[in-house]
Protein backbone atom coordinates (compact mmCIF):
# COMPACT_ATOMS: atom_id res chain seq x y z
CA UNK A 1 0.00 0.00 0.00
CA UNK A 2 1.60 3.91 -1.02
CA UNK A 3 1.97 5.55 1.73
CA UNK A 4 2.24 9.09 1.12
CA UNK A 5 3.55 12.27 3.22
CA UNK A 6 0.14 14.32 3.08
CA UNK A 7 -3.31 13.74 3.54
CA UNK A 8 -5.74 14.40 0.81
CA UNK A 9 -6.83 17.62 2.40
CA UNK A 10 -3.00 18.62 3.01
CA UNK A 11 -3.38 19.48 -0.36
CA UNK A 12 -5.46 22.36 -0.25
CA UNK A 13 -4.31 25.68 -1.70
CA UNK A 14 -3.23 28.07 0.51
CA UNK A 15 -2.38 25.86 3.70
CA UNK A 16 0.43 26.04 5.57
CA UNK A 17 2.43 26.38 8.57
CA UNK A 18 2.23 24.23 12.04
CA UNK A 19 1.30 26.37 14.88
CA UNK A 20 -1.19 26.57 17.65
CA UNK A 21 -4.65 28.07 17.52
CA UNK A 22 -6.59 28.84 21.00
CA UNK A 23 -10.01 29.82 20.13
CA UNK A 24 -10.17 33.14 19.51
CA UNK A 25 -6.54 33.44 18.85
CA UNK A 26 -5.65 36.86 17.20
CA UNK A 27 -4.17 37.88 13.76
CA UNK A 28 -0.52 38.40 13.85
CA UNK A 29 0.70 41.20 15.57
CA UNK A 30 3.22 41.83 12.46
CA UNK A 31 0.96 42.41 10.14
CA UNK A 32 -1.30 44.47 12.38
CA UNK A 33 2.07 46.83 13.21
CA UNK A 34 2.30 47.14 9.66
CA UNK A 35 -1.01 48.11 8.56
CA UNK A 36 -1.10 50.74 11.38
CA UNK A 37 2.46 52.04 10.11
CA UNK A 38 0.87 52.65 6.41
CA UNK A 39 -2.18 54.20 7.98
CA UNK A 40 0.21 56.91 9.97
CA UNK A 41 2.36 57.28 6.54
CA UNK A 42 -0.60 58.41 4.62
CA UNK A 43 -1.50 60.80 7.79
CA UNK A 44 1.46 61.98 7.45
CA UNK A 45 1.57 62.49 3.85
CA UNK A 46 -1.79 64.14 3.66
CA UNK A 47 -0.59 66.43 6.38
CA UNK A 48 2.40 67.66 4.10
CA UNK A 49 -0.37 68.07 1.19
CA UNK A 50 -2.40 70.62 3.87
CA UNK A 51 0.44 72.55 4.66
CA UNK A 52 2.78 72.67 1.19
CA UNK A 53 -0.65 74.25 -0.42
CA UNK A 54 -0.80 76.71 1.60
CA UNK A 55 3.01 77.60 2.17
CA UNK A 56 3.08 81.08 1.83
CA UNK A 57 1.12 81.07 5.12
CA UNK A 58 4.32 80.11 7.06
CA UNK A 59 7.46 81.59 8.14
CA UNK A 60 10.81 80.00 8.08
CA UNK A 61 13.32 81.75 10.14
CA UNK A 62 16.17 80.26 8.33
CA UNK A 63 15.27 81.63 4.48
CA UNK A 64 11.80 83.11 5.10
CA UNK A 65 10.45 80.57 2.35
CA UNK A 66 9.10 77.23 2.71
CA UNK A 67 9.07 74.84 0.01
CA UNK A 68 8.49 70.74 -0.27
CA UNK A 69 11.41 69.77 2.45
CA UNK A 70 10.02 72.32 4.87
CA UNK A 71 6.97 71.18 4.74
CA UNK A 72 7.62 67.42 5.30
CA UNK A 73 10.11 68.50 7.92
CA UNK A 74 7.02 71.15 9.60
CA UNK A 75 4.52 67.91 8.89
CA UNK A 76 6.79 65.19 11.05
CA UNK A 77 7.80 68.01 13.59
CA UNK A 78 4.51 68.70 14.35
CA UNK A 79 2.59 65.38 13.91
CA UNK A 80 5.70 64.05 16.25
CA UNK A 81 4.60 66.36 18.93
CA UNK A 82 8.58 67.90 18.61
CA UNK A 83 7.72 71.48 17.74
CA UNK A 84 10.73 73.15 17.23
CA UNK A 85 9.44 76.63 16.38
CA UNK A 86 11.65 77.28 13.81
CA UNK A 87 8.60 76.82 11.22
CA UNK A 88 5.86 78.16 12.19
CA UNK A 89 2.10 79.73 10.35
CA UNK A 90 1.87 83.21 10.66
CA UNK A 91 -1.30 83.84 8.03
CA UNK A 92 -4.93 83.62 9.28
CA UNK A 93 -5.78 80.51 6.67
CA UNK A 94 -2.31 78.97 7.88
CA UNK A 95 -3.48 78.95 11.34
CA UNK A 96 -6.87 78.08 10.63
CA UNK A 97 -5.83 74.92 8.66
CA UNK A 98 -3.71 74.00 11.60
CA UNK A 99 -6.84 74.35 13.92
CA UNK A 100 -9.44 72.20 11.92
CA UNK A 101 -7.04 69.84 10.22
CA UNK A 102 -3.63 69.71 11.29
CA UNK A 103 -4.55 69.48 15.06
CA UNK A 104 -6.67 66.32 14.17
CA UNK A 105 -4.38 64.82 12.25
CA UNK A 106 -1.20 65.02 15.18
CA UNK A 107 -4.19 63.07 17.36
CA UNK A 108 -4.94 60.56 14.98
CA UNK A 109 -1.12 59.95 14.33
CA UNK A 110 -0.27 59.55 18.18
CA UNK A 111 -3.30 57.31 18.55
CA UNK A 112 -2.10 55.19 15.48
CA UNK A 113 1.79 55.02 16.64
CA UNK A 114 1.27 55.06 19.94
CA UNK A 115 -1.77 53.90 21.57
CA UNK A 116 -2.60 51.29 18.94
CA UNK A 117 1.06 49.99 18.30
CA UNK A 118 1.41 49.46 22.27
CA UNK A 119 -1.97 47.69 22.57
CA UNK A 120 -1.15 45.29 19.62
CA UNK A 121 2.12 44.31 21.50
CA UNK A 122 0.48 43.70 24.52
CA UNK A 123 -2.05 41.93 23.22
CA UNK A 124 0.61 39.75 21.84
CA UNK A 125 2.19 39.51 24.78
CA UNK A 126 -0.90 38.65 26.47
CA UNK A 127 -1.72 35.46 23.85
CA UNK A 128 1.86 34.51 24.49
CA UNK A 129 1.19 34.14 27.78
CA UNK A 130 -1.81 32.31 27.12
CA UNK A 131 -0.43 30.12 24.96
CA UNK A 132 2.24 29.26 27.25
CA UNK A 133 0.07 28.63 30.67
CA UNK A 134 -1.94 26.02 28.07
CA UNK A 135 0.86 24.13 27.13
CA UNK A 136 2.11 23.78 30.56
CA UNK A 137 -1.89 22.74 31.67
CA UNK A 138 -2.27 20.81 28.93
CA UNK A 139 -2.08 17.02 30.36
CA UNK A 140 -4.27 13.75 29.86
CA UNK A 141 -6.27 15.33 27.17
CA UNK A 142 -7.20 14.51 23.51
CA UNK A 143 -5.67 14.92 20.40
CA UNK A 144 -8.07 14.67 17.16
CA UNK A 145 -6.27 14.20 13.76
CA UNK A 146 -8.91 14.79 11.77
CA UNK A 147 -12.25 17.51 11.82
CA UNK A 148 -14.28 15.77 9.28
CA UNK A 149 -17.53 14.05 9.95
CA UNK A 150 -15.59 11.64 11.78
CA UNK A 151 -13.73 13.40 13.71
CA UNK A 152 -16.20 16.16 14.63
CA UNK A 153 -18.98 13.50 15.31
CA UNK A 154 -16.21 11.55 18.02
CA UNK A 155 -15.58 14.76 19.75
CA UNK A 156 -19.29 15.81 20.08
CA UNK A 157 -19.92 12.05 21.66
CA UNK A 158 -16.63 13.00 24.23
CA UNK A 159 -17.76 16.05 24.79
CA UNK A 160 -21.15 14.75 25.33
CA UNK A 161 -19.85 12.16 28.21
CA UNK A 162 -18.28 15.01 30.20
CA UNK A 163 -15.02 15.62 28.30
CA UNK A 164 -14.35 19.65 28.45
CA UNK A 165 -13.29 21.21 25.60
CA UNK A 166 -10.61 22.79 27.05
CA UNK A 167 -8.65 18.50 27.13
CA UNK A 168 -8.87 18.51 23.19
CA UNK A 169 -7.16 19.32 20.84
CA UNK A 170 -7.87 19.44 16.95
CA UNK A 171 -4.95 18.42 14.58
CA UNK A 172 -5.73 19.27 10.57
CA UNK A 173 -3.53 20.78 7.84
CA UNK A 174 -6.85 22.71 6.57
CA UNK A 175 -6.80 26.23 8.00
CA UNK A 176 -10.33 26.48 7.80
CA UNK A 177 -11.39 23.57 9.56
CA UNK A 178 -9.07 24.70 12.29
CA UNK A 179 -10.79 27.79 12.13
CA UNK A 180 -14.47 25.95 12.73
CA UNK A 181 -12.52 23.92 15.32
CA UNK A 182 -11.80 27.50 17.26
CA UNK A 183 -15.13 28.52 16.63
CA UNK A 184 -16.94 25.27 18.67
CA UNK A 185 -14.36 26.06 21.80
CA UNK A 186 -11.82 23.91 20.57
CA UNK A 187 -7.44 24.41 20.42
CA UNK A 188 -6.22 23.49 17.40
CA UNK A 189 -3.28 23.11 15.00
CA UNK A 190 -2.60 23.80 11.35
CA UNK A 191 -0.10 21.06 9.99
CA UNK A 192 0.27 17.36 8.82
CA UNK A 193 -0.41 14.88 11.30
CA UNK A 194 2.16 12.60 10.00
CA UNK A 195 5.06 15.03 11.01
CA UNK A 196 6.22 14.54 14.96
CA UNK A 197 6.66 17.97 15.29
CA UNK A 198 2.90 18.94 14.30
CA UNK A 199 1.89 16.65 17.29
CA UNK A 200 4.40 17.98 19.45
CA UNK A 201 2.56 21.06 18.94
CA UNK A 202 -0.53 19.38 20.39
CA UNK A 203 1.55 17.87 23.20
CA UNK A 204 1.02 14.42 22.09
CA UNK A 205 3.72 13.33 24.27
CA UNK A 206 1.46 14.16 26.90
CA UNK A 207 -1.91 13.08 25.73
CA UNK A 208 -4.08 10.38 27.24
CA UNK A 209 -6.23 9.24 24.03
CA UNK A 210 -6.00 9.81 20.28
CA UNK A 211 -8.92 9.66 17.64
CA UNK A 212 -7.35 9.62 14.29
CA UNK A 213 -10.41 10.29 12.04
CA UNK A 214 -8.25 10.75 8.35
CA UNK A 215 -10.08 10.84 4.78
CA UNK A 216 -7.43 8.23 3.89
CA UNK A 217 -6.54 4.86 4.91
CA UNK A 218 -3.00 5.28 4.45
CA UNK A 219 -2.33 8.54 6.30
CA UNK A 220 -4.08 7.03 9.48
CA UNK A 221 -1.80 3.97 9.56
CA UNK A 222 1.25 7.19 9.30
CA UNK A 223 -0.53 9.44 11.83
CA UNK A 224 -0.61 6.02 14.20
CA UNK A 225 3.06 5.21 13.83
CA UNK A 226 3.43 8.65 14.50
CA UNK A 227 1.60 8.67 17.72
CA UNK A 228 2.60 5.51 18.95
CA UNK A 229 5.98 6.45 18.57
CA UNK A 230 5.71 9.71 20.63
CA UNK A 231 3.38 8.56 23.31
CA UNK A 232 3.58 4.69 24.26
CA UNK A 233 0.78 4.63 26.87
CA UNK A 234 -1.75 6.54 25.27
CA UNK A 235 -5.15 5.16 23.97
CA UNK A 236 -5.25 5.32 20.08
CA UNK A 237 -8.65 4.50 18.28
CA UNK A 238 -8.71 5.16 14.50
CA UNK A 239 -11.36 4.90 11.59
CA UNK A 240 -10.52 3.12 8.30
CA UNK A 241 -12.33 2.77 5.15
CA UNK A 242 -11.74 -0.28 4.15
CA UNK A 243 -11.85 -3.32 6.39
CA UNK A 244 -8.72 -5.17 5.15
CA UNK A 245 -6.68 -2.14 6.19
CA UNK A 246 -7.58 -2.84 9.95
CA UNK A 247 -5.19 -5.34 10.75
CA UNK A 248 -2.19 -2.48 9.46
CA UNK A 249 -3.57 -0.18 12.02
CA UNK A 250 -3.16 -2.42 14.90
CA UNK A 251 0.12 -3.46 13.86
CA UNK A 252 1.08 -0.18 13.70
CA UNK A 253 -0.19 0.81 16.95
CA UNK A 254 -4.09 1.18 17.40
CA UNK A 255 -5.75 0.26 19.95
CA UNK A 256 -9.41 -0.23 18.25
CA UNK A 257 -9.99 0.66 14.66
CA UNK A 258 -13.39 1.06 13.24
CA UNK A 259 -14.25 0.13 9.40
CA UNK A 260 -16.54 3.17 8.89
CA UNK A 261 -17.51 2.10 5.62
CA UNK A 262 -18.08 -1.70 6.77
CA UNK A 263 -20.25 -0.04 9.81
CA UNK A 264 -22.36 2.33 8.35
CA UNK A 265 -23.37 -0.97 5.67
CA UNK A 266 -23.78 -3.13 8.62
CA UNK A 267 -26.24 -0.45 10.31
CA UNK A 268 -28.38 -0.11 6.85
CA UNK A 269 -28.74 -3.85 6.32
CA UNK A 270 -29.67 -4.25 10.21
CA UNK A 271 -32.02 -1.54 9.38
CA UNK A 272 -33.49 -3.20 6.21
CA UNK A 273 -34.27 -6.01 7.84
CA UNK A 274 -35.36 -4.43 11.17
CA UNK A 275 -35.56 -0.46 11.53
CA UNK A 276 -36.56 -0.49 14.76
CA UNK A 277 -33.34 -2.79 15.57
CA UNK A 278 -31.44 -0.28 13.62
CA UNK A 279 -33.21 2.83 15.21
CA UNK A 280 -31.95 1.57 18.77
CA UNK A 281 -28.45 0.59 17.47
CA UNK A 282 -28.11 4.44 16.47
CA UNK A 283 -29.50 5.39 19.73
CA UNK A 284 -26.94 3.35 21.63
CA UNK A 285 -23.87 4.85 19.70
CA UNK A 286 -25.21 8.52 20.23
CA UNK A 287 -24.33 9.92 23.31
CA UNK A 288 -26.59 12.44 25.33
CA UNK A 289 -30.21 10.91 24.22
CA UNK A 290 -32.65 8.13 24.84
CA UNK A 291 -30.60 5.10 26.18
CA UNK A 292 -26.59 5.25 25.96
CA UNK A 293 -23.64 2.17 25.96
CA UNK A 294 -21.50 3.28 28.92
CA UNK A 295 -18.37 1.50 29.98
CA UNK A 296 -17.55 1.92 33.93
CA UNK A 297 -15.74 0.07 36.51
CA UNK A 298 -17.59 -2.51 39.01
CA UNK A 299 -18.59 -0.49 42.54
CA UNK A 300 -18.12 -2.49 45.74
CA UNK A 301 -21.51 -3.00 46.72
CA UNK A 302 -21.39 -4.93 43.01
CA UNK A 303 -18.51 -7.23 43.77
CA UNK A 304 -19.24 -11.06 44.00
CA UNK A 305 -22.46 -10.20 42.82
CA UNK A 306 -23.76 -11.79 39.79
CA UNK A 307 -24.23 -9.92 36.42
CA UNK A 308 -27.49 -10.12 36.54
CA UNK A 309 -27.73 -8.31 39.83
CA UNK A 310 -26.74 -5.40 38.66
CA UNK A 311 -28.65 -2.08 39.15
CA UNK A 312 -27.82 -1.39 34.98
CA UNK A 313 -28.37 -3.70 32.20
CA UNK A 314 -24.73 -5.34 31.70
CA UNK A 315 -23.88 -6.21 27.96
CA UNK A 316 -20.38 -7.27 28.50
CA UNK A 317 -17.93 -7.56 30.81
CA UNK A 318 -14.34 -6.74 30.61
CA UNK A 319 -11.70 -8.47 32.59
CA UNK A 320 -8.25 -8.20 31.83
CA UNK A 321 -7.98 -8.12 28.07
CA UNK A 322 -10.82 -10.80 28.08
CA UNK A 323 -14.49 -9.35 26.90
CA UNK A 324 -16.89 -11.62 28.12
CA UNK A 325 -20.72 -11.73 27.19
CA UNK A 326 -23.56 -11.16 30.07
CA UNK A 327 -24.51 -14.84 30.13
CA UNK A 328 -21.14 -15.98 30.08
CA UNK A 329 -20.58 -18.27 33.33
CA UNK A 330 -17.09 -17.02 33.90
CA UNK A 331 -18.67 -13.30 34.17
CA UNK A 332 -20.16 -14.11 37.15
CA UNK A 333 -19.45 -13.12 40.20
CA UNK A 334 -17.72 -9.81 39.53
CA UNK A 335 -14.58 -9.14 40.45
CA UNK A 336 -13.69 -5.60 41.67
CA UNK A 337 -10.93 -4.97 38.47
CA UNK A 338 -14.23 -5.82 36.36
CA UNK A 339 -14.93 -2.85 34.02
CA UNK A 340 -18.72 -3.22 32.79
CA UNK A 341 -20.03 -2.73 29.58
CA UNK A 342 -23.72 -0.95 30.28
CA UNK A 343 -27.14 0.13 28.52
CA UNK A 344 -28.44 3.28 30.66
CA UNK A 345 -30.71 6.13 30.23
CA UNK A 346 -28.83 9.08 29.32
CA UNK A 347 -29.73 11.59 32.43
CA UNK A 348 -28.35 9.24 34.24
CA UNK A 349 -25.03 9.72 32.42
CA UNK A 350 -25.83 13.63 32.47
CA UNK A 351 -25.98 13.27 36.32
Amino acid sequence: MKLPSHDAAARTPGDGGHRVHLPDFPAGPLRQVARRLLLALLVLVLTVAIVYVDRAGYHDNADERVDFLDSVYYSTVTLSTTGYGDIVPYSDSARLSNILLVTPLRVLFLIILVGTTLEVLAERTREQYRLNRWRSALRDHTVVVGFGTKGRSAVETLCATGLPKNRVVVVDPNHKVIEAANAEGFAGVVGDATRSDVLLRAEAQRARQFVIATQRDDTAVLVTLTARQLNRGANIVAAVREEENAPLLRQSGADAVITSASAAGRLLGMSVQSPTAGAVIEDLIQQGTGLDLVERTVVKAEVGKSVRDTEDLVVSVLRGHRLLAYDDPDASPLQAADRLITIVRAPMVQE
